[in-house]
């Protein structure tokens, strides 16, 4: 007996914590103390002797047991062949939603001169998919948040599919005008697919993916527009609307494939699920589980708007919004501007002489040139850059900062268009500004699920995502109706709201780099898996036996 308490003495002190914190300080890293999370144990707990002869505790008959949540599994399993899987596939998504964005900017002058359309018409024919998109966004978070991430991009991403193919046939301008509308709804539920990319990514490697994956965002821009050069002068604008929606075909027979989000399924309480799908990823990476039993979370209600204005993310939300709402308002607005400069020529022309608004500007057709054409790939080609230069920076700088800096060099281009510059220096303004405002859409795609927690993190996303619609839906009456007045108001609009965009990403109240996604709302933001991966390439787990 007294060889036993001898023994027993010298087990590892043990602590306790709440269900859902699963971070080691490096303190106990250091000391060789271990964690034990148990359900329903209050924090605080001091080290307890026993008398001799007294019976050992119930909640320490096996003080080695292990314990990890899904942040522990996604750390271990790492970055392999599933997330390569999961990259192509949400890749596929943001090629298709960028098609269909980038399809207006060529529509808009073509029907305008086939069905000799109003400039107000031609506005409103952009603007009502950003109506869908907005109506949509908040929706398809919700139900992503309450159904899971799996459910509501597959219905988004089929709903899409259906109004897209359907768009081609349209016989008249009030058929394409609500068949478009309703394709800007179902892609208010693509941005889904960063959500369940996101929860399935390691810390270390979670920027970077997600800002390469927006490459899938650039490819689909140059797609759509080298599909333009070859199909609008012999088969038209129906077949472009028919062929820009392949990708989303291929991505609805490929979505069967995708996993739900295991850090769902943990906390809607569906432990087995979570568990099936980690240990999926584990065998296609080729990596090993951890070992123990895989903690739930406490259960929450999900997907309550409320949730994003408690005292942790009042301020972060508002600030967001803006946020968003600035980088789509002057990206959808350049890309809209674009085509109407290169149309009129250069900004000498426009900015200083009458006349030659009235003629840009008037009912006369004005297709677009192969010259027009040429110039669009090359400011489109500038999304690549941009995605370069905030994958270089944005682990450096921070999210908040590179946000801001993007911001700053947009701002900056947007005003030396009020030079008078010929066709050439117009190119490059463009291509810098559609860099940088790109960049910072990145950016800011990166930052926002990082910010949330999982119960409210799709809901986050999505309303963010519809304030960016409603930014989309104002700028093309700036962009084609404003500039009918006066060029130097639209520049100034678009160059004034994205220097008050770079201002809310300074206030930001978080900044996301170096931390892990949230689990729980309850707690203080940044509280769990702080600094998690920063101190080994090892297995990482949050109790006993586990090694950094």
């Amino acid at each position: 007996m007294e060889e036993d308490l001898f023994q027993l003495r010298q087990l590892p002190v043990v602590k306790f914590r709440r269900t859902g914190e699963s971070a080691r300080s490096e303190d106990d890293t250091a000391s060789g103390e271990h964690e034990v999370q148990i359900e329903g144990v209050r924090t605080g707990l001091q080290a307890v002797e026993l008398d001799d002869g007294a019976a050992v505790p119930k909640e320490f008959a096996n003080p080695t047991d292990d314990t990890f949540m899904v942040a522990d599994a996604v750390e271990a399993i790492g970055f392999g062949k599933f997330q390569w899987k999961l990259s192509v596939l949400t890749g596929l998504a943001w090629m298709a939603d960028a098609m269909e964005m980038m399809i207006l900017s060529i529509l808009a002058p073509q029907l305008h001169c086939e069905w000799r359309l109003p400039s107000w018409q031609v506005a409103l024919l952009t603007s009502v998919v950003f109506i869908g998109m907005m109506s949509s966004s908040t929706l398809w978070g919700n139900i992503s948040d309450q159904y899971g991430r799996k459910t509501g991009l597959k219905i988004s991403v089929l709903w899409t599919l259906y109004y897209g193919i359907l768009s081609a046939f349209a016989p008249v301008y009030s058929w394409i005008l609500v068949l478009r509308g309703l394709v800007g709804f179902g892609i208010g539920g693509v941005p889904q697919s960063v959500t369940l990319y996101a929860e399935f990514l390691p810390m270390k490697a979670r920027a970077k993916c997600i800002l390469l994956i927006e490459v899938f965002w650039a490819i689909g821009t140059v797609f759509e527009v080298a599909l333009a050069v070859f199909v609008m002068p012999s088969l038209g604008w129906r077949w472009l609307l028919f062929l820009s929606a392949v990708p989303l075909l291929i991505f609805a027979v490929l979505c069967f494939w995708l996993p739900e989000s295991a850090r769902y399924d943990v906390l809607s309480g569906n432990q087995e699920k979570a568990m099936a799908t980690l240990k999926r990823i584990a065998t296609e990476n080729g990596a090993p589980m951890p070992l123990g039993k895989l903690i739930i979370s406490r259960q929450e209600d999900r997907g309550k708007l409320r949730d994003l204005f408690t005292p942790h993310f009042r301020w972060t939300t508002l600030l967001l919004w803006f946020i968003w709402f600035s980088n789509a308002f002057s990206y959808y607005g350049l890309v809209l501007l674009t085509t109407e400069l290169f149309q009129a020529g250069d900004v000498c022309s426009i900015s200083s002489s009458k006349k030659a608004v009235e003629a840009k500007c008037s009912l006369a057709c004005e297709y677009l040139s192969e010259e027009d054409y040429m110039d669009l790939l090359w400011t489109t080609l500038s999304e690549f850059p941009g995605v370069l230069v905030t994958l270089w920076i944005i682990d450096r700088l921070g999210r908040k900062k590179t946000m801001a800096l993007c911001f700053v060099v947009f701002s900056l281009c947007s005003l030396l268009l009020f030079i008078c510059v010929g066709r050439t220096m117009l190119t490059l303004l463009l291509f810098v500004a559609r860099a940088f405002i790109s960049g910072g859409f990145q950016a800011a795609y990166v930052y926002t699920p990082e910010v949330y927690p999982t119960a409210t993190r799709a809901l986050g996303l999505g309303t963010c995502s519809g304030m960016a619609r409603v930014g989309a839906l104002i700028t093309p009456f700036i962009a084609q109706v404003m500039l009918e007045s006066s060029v130097y108001l639209s520049l100034a609009v678009y160059s004034g709201c994205c220097l008050l965009a770079a201002l809310a990403s300074c206030f930001l109240p978080i900044e996301t780099k170096g931390r892990g996604l949230q689990e729980s709302s309850h707690r203080e933001w940044g509280q769990e898996m702080v600094g998690r991966g920063a101190h080994g390439a090892g297995v990482t787990r949050s109790n006993s036996g586990s090694q950094e």
